[in-house]
């Protein structure tokens, strides 16, 4: 049974969080500065970069001297007021076409994850959830995130529309840990390592995303890209970029079952 360790984008992959990061970065802004997020900082490109890298473009479009030297700072701010904006994903935001399905079909290949303290909303009972691995291609997949949002923004995103019990987020990489999305594989790899007692190198790693970053980050470490045209980025620019499968959406689990068992 083949062993691959999946790691899944969050925003517009997973879930449309209707503005959230945003807001929490006016918030955090706010919070630290005492005024509200200059309209310029707000035109910042977060489309599949890395909290930590967008953090820094912020400041400075805010007029922040040395954002470098004050991003860890605004991180810690990010992460203490992430929850107050997990309302408005449970009160707005929605899990994309098939990702709950997908989840559940792939946590069935090892078993179901804890489910974490931020976990609320509907969990999928049935034939999604119990899938054989021997349907799955014979996969045993340990599945995690690798996102751009810090890990407290994540699970405000996923908790609410109840996808964090299908995930290990203990093995999953965040936007704050490294500016480069790269460079998270490896920190992802290494944990899912520590965790299962497996290498997870080259092509036994997986990213499904919706950005050519996504795909930048799978091609750079070796891994496989399975691209998912459910955000801003055609199919088309993402099998340019260099998926080795793209995906309309996320509706037909036989067929990202199939992309994963393949090689």
């Amino acid at each position: 049974m083949a062993s691959i360790l999946v790691l899944w984008d969050v925003d517009y992959t997973l879930v449309d969080a209707n503005g959230a990061g945003r807001r929490l970065y006016q918030l955090a802004f706010a919070d630290l500065y005492g005024t509200e997020l200059p309209a310029a900082a707000e035109q910042a490109n977060m489309a599949g970069r890395t909290d930590r890298a967008i953090a820094i473009d912020v400041l400075a479009l805010a007029g922040i001297p040395d954002p470098r030297a004050e991003v860890s700072r605004f991180e810690a701010a990010l992460t203490r007021l992430a929850p107050e904006v997990a309302h408005l994903v449970a009160d707005h935001g929605t899990a994309l076409p098939g990702a709950r399905e997908a989840l559940a079909a792939l946590a069935a290949t090892t078993g179901p994850m804890t489910a974490g303290p931020m976990t609320t909303g509907p969990m999928i009972t049935g034939p999604a959830a119990t899938t054989d691995p021997a349907a799955a291609g014979g996969l045993a997949a340990r599945q995690s995130v690798l996102t751009g949002n810090i890990r407290a923004l994540a699970e405000a995103k996923l908790a609410p529309l109840g996808l964090t019990g299908y995930l290990d987020l203990e093995i999953g990489a965040y936007g704050n840990e490294h500016e480069i999305r790269s460079e998270l594989v490896h920190l992802a790899r290494a944990r899912a390592a520590a965790a299962d007692g497996t290498d997870f190198g080259g092509r036994s790693t997986v990213l499904i995303g919706d950005t050519p970053l996504d795909v930048a980050a799978a091609l750079a470490t070796g891994a496989r890209a399975i691209g998912v045209a459910t955000g801003m980025f055609t199919a088309g620019q993402l099998a340019e970029a260099g998926a080795d499968v793209v995906l309309p959406d996320l509706t037909d689990t036989e067929r990202l079952l199939a992309a994963l068992a393949g090689d």
